[in-house]
């Protein structure tokens, strides 16, 4: 391979790195994670187990959010946050080879996966299919107002997908609260985008309920989420109440798009802080064993 091949190669998983959003990771790795802690098996490296872990980064958040930007020209184009971190804007004659790199990374994962383990491969394949209903058509979920938001339960398959690694029973609480919390936070980073999505005729949730609609159906979905988590965690219910309940609230007094904007960095991090705030009681735990 010559430098400039080399180079070439690079600037292209580079894109790709960018195109997946890999601070988003967490939405899918850290929830497989959670789902092994459930079962059990917290430093499990298995075979099985570290082909979902591979799967869950770069292959299949490059499939979620790269089918997205492939259908969501119009609206990214009208949009000021996209083009960087917050998201792509994919470029003339970038359409098949991204097609085909989505195809590439997680075509030989998901084979391997469903001959070692083809419970926990079927929860995330199911997973990918909701996410490529929600941005293709004919379905295309995000023009379709509130199960734009529903869909978005799919983040919680990962967990299944690990706990059938694990061979432990369902934690349904725990699976409904993530499932309540994840189309909350769905519903609220919609409102940013609100005037991008109606100018190119999207009628997303937040196009059909306006910002405090959307704030007033999220806050449902989160006052779910912090009942059922809550009753499992304190730690992890009052850290929902404060982070994305202080979200909508901050949203409810000022109800507008800029706002949404400028809060979207702390829903951004809010999976990392909650991530940490239910990560304490565990590492209080694992010093008390040793």
């Amino acid at each position: 391979m010559t430098l400039q091949q080399a180079a070439s190669a690079s600037a292209g998983f580079l894109r790709l790195l960018l195109i997946s959003r890999p601070v988003l990771w967490i939405n899918t790795v850290g929830v497989a994670v959670v789902g092994l802690w459930l079962g059990g098996q917290l430093w499990s490296w298995s075979l099985p187990w570290t082909l979902t872990l591979v799967w869950l980064t770069l292959p299949f958040n490059l499939l979620i959010y790269g089918l997205n930007d492939l259908s969501d020209g119009p609206e990214d184009a009208l949009s000021p946050r996209k083009g960087g971190l917050q998201g792509a804007r994919l470029r003339p004659g970038e359409s098949r080879w991204i097609v085909a790199a989505i195809a590439a990374l997680n075509a030989p994962l998901g084979f391997w996966l469903l001959v070692l383990a083809p419970a926990a491969a079927a929860w995330i394949l199911l997973g990918a299919l909701i996410f490529a209903a929600y941005s293709l058509p004919p379905l295309r979920l995000k023009s379709r107002p509130l199960l734009d938001s529903l869909s978005n339960a799919a983040y919680a398959l990962p967990l299944l997908a690990a706990l059938q690694l694990t061979g432990r029973a369902v934690p349904w609480p725990d699976l409904l609260g993530l499932i309540c919390w994840a189309v909350a936070k769905h519903a609220f980073d919609a409102v940013q985008d609100r005037s991008a999505d109606q100018k190119s005729g999207v009628r997303t949730v937040a196009v059909h309920l306006g910002v405090r609609g959307t704030v007033l159906w999220s806050a449902a979905w989160l006052l779910a989420s912090i009942l059922l988590l809550g009753s499992q965690s304190l730690w992890l219910g009052a850290g929902i109440t404060l982070v994305s309940g202080g979200l909508l609230a901050w949203l409810w007094i000022h109800p507008d798009e800029p706002t949404a904007a400028r809060l979207y960095l702390g829903s951004l991090l809010s999976p990392w802080i909650l991530g940490t705030i239910c990560g304490l009681p565990l590492v209080a735990h694992l010093v008390q064993r040793w």
